[in-house]
């Protein structure tokens, strides 16, 4: 298995860096373009919420990105170092009363997008699976 990791502050403009590590691995594994679009917004949306609601925008709290590969499967886990949340009661952003809200679409957005997604430690990390053909 090959395991990749980066540690990055909580500011957002450090998202250019996640994106670039999101184009490193697509070259290095071979993805294809659908998983890698998946990808690309599955975890670019999970590392800005680490940022925002984990790390509260605290640049003196980083975000981890880590990416594990194995047979047929990559996996991307976010670490923040925030207190977590309650990930089993979240409101349905396609709710007739959500409908209007600006955010509470990403962890919906991540559950479509990836193969997996499964929360631990809290909420404080979350990891996303996507299955290679």
């Amino acid at each position: 298995m090959k395991n990749i990791r980066i540690e990055i502050p909580s500011l957002t403009e450090n998202i250019r860096v996640v994106e670039s590590f999101i184009d490193n691995a697509k070259e290095k594994f071979e993805l294809d373009d659908d998983i890698y679009g998946n990808i690309m917004i599955a975890v670019t949306e999970a590392v800005n919420n680490a940022i925002k609601h984990g790390n509260r925008g605290d640049a003196r709290k980083n975000v981890t990105l880590a990416l594990g590969v194995e047979d047929n499967l990559i996996r991307f886990s976010i670490r923040d170092e925030g207190s977590g949340f309650d990930f089993h009661h979240l409101p349905d952003p396609t709710a007739p009363e959500n409908l209007e809200k600006p955010s509470g679409r990403g962890i919906f957005l991540m559950k479509h997008l990836a193969d997996e997604v499964e929360f631990r430690d809290g909420g404080k990390q979350v990891e996303l699976r996507f299955y290679m053909n």
